[in-house]
């Protein structure tokens, strides 16, 4: 642990700064005497300051092979496992604490001979936007860092936007990248995100905004990367050797060998980057490798080697005689690494000068080495696929036969660029001949981003792979996704993808909407909820009883009274004259309209989320329903009221309950004041069940029903019914507001109050509403001038909550709110 100075400790007790050691190693460095190269290492949500661990050792024992000539020294911060990610309320205090660690940081090296100016930071999931969040700071120097590596970020928006102050600052984030991206050019940055394997932040919103950088900034899928080849899942992304090994490999490169520190070009720091990240030419990375060769006595032969070393091997002739090649160009760095394999695809025309072409063959040393060449012309070689599209419904069929006489195709994916396609490929390998052969590499190749994805097959063999698409195909890009297949001779392939159920097609389809649009559930699910609350408002206006959750949700849940006025405005938007007027009445942007500009929408995403959220809303409110029998049941056993009360709406006493809970909600956390009244609420509702059900039970076994009795216990199966969308309701509001709840009984032995509160000013309106609407009845409502109004609301909240509440999920409690409101007004008026 790194002693802080006494400010910074008062003004951030929950937090703290560590540096990493093992071994002697540490033992060494306790008396902080340190002579390497900082890197500082943040956590991300719920993250701890221990997962630098697999960076650090990985580092000692690189730093161990070359004898600590060079060696790096892992700082990583405590920021007590925050759940950052749900609450944003905190983001900008832990910006603030890693600014003064970095200060820190460097002070421990003054004095030193090579002293560093900078420090490196690795960022994983929150905590890599907590880097780029410095750069806002008014007071920060950008030159503090030179480096930024980020794992599992998700830069371009939040996972899931519960509150307006993790929303305001992504977008203060953001712009200032976009707005200030010429000032950042002496800052590289690299985001590596986990692939389909991570199912936390899906790795679109992992790619750096396309406007930020120009040339000093990198955005990487983890299964295109080199050496990797493989998806990690939201925490794996930490600790996979693969990954490690780059970036610690990339950490050595960039040492400048002056300053003995990360080097201050940016040229250099993005041309290692690109050769660990991008596209790996399977040597060991030179800043300036000789462009030419002198060999002495090397006869005339053509080959292409495929191998595994890291020297070159492979080049062409430009100076030669008669029999020998005295001057050669070295052509190794066009080599590719794949997986068992490197290949050099060279075009002769690019090369008019060379007459030859020259392989060096290294020692065997007990090492079988396969080697295979090849002249083709570029155009046999490509074919064409056309794939399946969204109204395809899986019966699309399409086979290619591609009989093999050399070593390389390449099918253009046709038609492949929009996010919600997905499909499966299939490719057969047939041989003529039953011998050992080196395994095929296929890969599928995404030529606007890095998200590649490579697969090794053994011979002869059936093959699936998975084809979508992290990013879908910029407007100004008109290249084709391909999918290379690095084959044997003698083989014959098909290549499909055939997909004759429907279902499977249906399901893959489902689970590419889910993926990118899971967290708009909540929206949905609300209002349903809302849509049916409205149709039991104007039941009880015609029937004069409340009709039951479920079949009233069958009943008025239904998508076209909602998806229609949406669709048309973002049609309409998409008009000057139209946009103008919707700017000067001062409302905000469709988030449909934002999702459209991110092709990340589509007419059919709203349709089926919204029947995913009717059937979640269907099953809440059975839950909910039998959740009461149950608890009633049980309190029944122990209390057994023999009459239906009828209070007021408001005493001394309540008034007093509410007083209380809105003084806790103003001195320690909203949530938690919200929490409370909505226990209360839900106790309250299980004794009207029980009561309900003690009454009736009574008056079956004296046989003596009275009307006026059978009506007390109609009413009270109507407000029954009433109170149970009611708390559905409300059973969001307590979910969306958990996360600040967690944070503040996770912080409390550090402050008693919550800062900022998100839930604070609302938390007050709710327990008002929720005192009220506790001891309230259909009776008093339905007799109200304010009826109608109330039962026409929903609908109109219901889309406005659909049109500007799923990328801003904390305004679904205040439509919420502004609902019930006009109820409690039926209440009293």
């Amino acid at each position: 642990k790194i002693k802080l100075p006494k400010k910074t400790a008062r003004r951030y007790p929950a937090y703290e700064l560590y540096l990493y050691g093992e071994g002697n190693y540490a033992e060494e460095n306790k008396n902080l005497l340190l002579t390497g190269i900082p890197v500082l290492f943040l956590p991300g949500n719920a993250g701890s300051y221990k997962q630098v661990r697999s960076l650090g050792s990985i580092a000692l024992r690189k730093a161990e092979d070359v004898d600590f000539k060079y060696h790096f020294n892992f700082f990583s911060v405590n920021f007590n496992e925050e759940l950052v990610a749900l609450y944003g309320g905190s983001l900008q205090r832990q910006t603030k604490f890693v600014h003064e660690c970095i200060k820190v940081i460097l002070k421990l090296y003054r004095d030193r001979e090579f002293a560093p100016t900078s420090v490196a930071i690795v960022g994983h999931s929150m905590g890599g936007l907590v880097a780029r969040a410095l750069l806002t700071l008014k007071n920060f120097k950008p030159e503090l860092i030179n480096l930024l590596i980020t794992q599992a970020t998700p830069h371009v928006a939040p996972v899931m936007p519960l509150d307006k102050y993790l929303t305001d600052f992504y977008t203060a984030v953001n712009n200032h990248w976009i707005l200030k991206a010429q000032d950042l050019r002496n800052l590289t940055t690299l985001s590596v995100a986990g692939g389909f394997r991570d199912y936390q932040v899906r790795s679109g919103l992992a790619f750096l905004p396309r406007l930020s950088q120009h040339d000093s900034a990198l955005s990487v899928v983890s299964s295109a990367v080199p050496r990797a080849w493989a998806s990690t899942d939201h925490l794996s992304i930490v600790w996979c050797k693969e990954l490690i090994l780059a970036t610690i490999r990339a950490f050595f490169d960039l040492i400048d060998e002056n300053t003995r520190q990360i080097t201050e070009d940016p040229k250099k720091r993005m041309s290692v980057l690109n050769h660990h990240f991008v596209r790996h030419p399977a040597k060991i990375f030179e800043e300036n490798p000789e462009p030419f060769t002198e060999l002495t006595g090397v006869m005339y032969y053509f080959m292409v080697l495929t191998l595994q070393d890291t020297s070159s091997w492979i080049y062409g002739c430009m100076n030669s005689n008669s029999l020998m090649c005295l001057e050669a160009a070295d052509l190794s760095w066009r080599t590719e690494l794949l997986p068992t394999t490197k290949v050099v695809i060279l075009k002769l025309q690019d090369y008019p000068s060379l007459s030859h072409i020259v392989i060096q063959v290294p020692p065997t040393v007990g090492n079988k080495y396969t080697l295979d060449c090849e002249f083709f012309k570029e155009d046999s070689r490509t074919v064409e696929l056309p794939v399946t599209h969204l109204f395809s419904f899986g019966l699309f069929s399409r086979k290619i036969l591609l009989n093999s006489t050399g070593l390389f195709y390449n099918v253009q994916l046709q038609h492949f660029n929009q996010i919600y396609q997905a499909f499966e490929i299939y490719i057969e390998s047939h041989c003529q001949t039953l011998k050992e052969r080196k395994p095929n590499v296929y890969r599928l190749h995404i030529p606007w981003s890095y998200e590649d994805s490579i697969i090794v097959a053994k011979i002869p063999s059936f093959t699936e792979i998975s084809a979508k698409l992290h990013i879908a195909q910029p407007q100004n890009d008109s290249r084709v996704p391909e999918l290379n297949i690095y084959s044997s001779s003698d083989c014959q392939y098909e290549v499909s993808n055939t997909n004759l159920f429907y279902s499977y097609y249906a399901y893959i389809l489902v689970f590419q909407i889910i993926r990118f649009h899971a967290g708009a559930f909540p929206v949905y699910i609300v209002s349903n909820i809302l849509l049916t609350y409205g149709g039991q408002l104007s039941t009880l206006i015609s029937t004069g009883q409340c009709s039951d959750f479920s079949l009233e949700l069958v009943r008025t849940a239904k998508p076209y009274k909602v998806e229609p006025l949406i669709s048309i405005v973002v049609f309409l938007q998409g008009f000057n004259w139209f946009r103008e007027i919707w700017e000067s009445l001062s409302l905000p942007e469709v988030d449909a309209a934002v999702l459209s500009g991110q092709d990340a929408w589509f007419p059919l995403v709203s349709l089926i989320l919204f029947l995913f959220g009717t059937g979640i809303a269907y099953w809440s409110g059975v839950f909910f329903s039998t959740s009461l029998r149950l608890f009633s049941s049980l309190w029944l056993t122990l209390m057994r009221p023999t009459v239906l009360q009828k209070d007021k709406l408001i005493t001394p006493r309540r008034l007093c309950g509410v007083l209380s809970l809105a003084l806790l909600s103003w001195t320690t956390c909203g949530a938690f004041a919200v929490f409370i009244i909505y226990l209360q609420y839900l106790f309250k509702n299980s004794n009207i069940h029980t009561v309900k059900t003690q009454s009736s039970m009574d008056s079956i076994s004296e046989a003596t029903q009275s009307l006026p009795n059978s009506t007390t216990i109609a009413e009270a199966v109507s407000s029954l019914k009433m109170h149970v969308t009611i708390l559905n309701l409300f059973t969001w509001v307590v979910l969306l507001n958990l996360p600040s709840l967690i944070y503040w009984l996770k912080n409390l032995r550090y402050n008693v109050r919550l800062d900022p509160d998100p839930c604070r000013s609302t938390a007050i309106i709710i327990v008002c509403i929720l005192e009220i609407l506790m001891n309230s009845s259909t009776s008093e409502v339905k007799s109200s001038k304010l009826l109608k109004i109330a039962a026409k609301v929903p609908l109109p909240l219901s889309v406005a909550m659909l049109a500007f509440g799923r990328m801003h999920l904390y305004k679904v409690p205040h439509f919420i709110i502004f609902s019930l409101l006009l109820h409690v007004l039926c209440c009293v008026v």
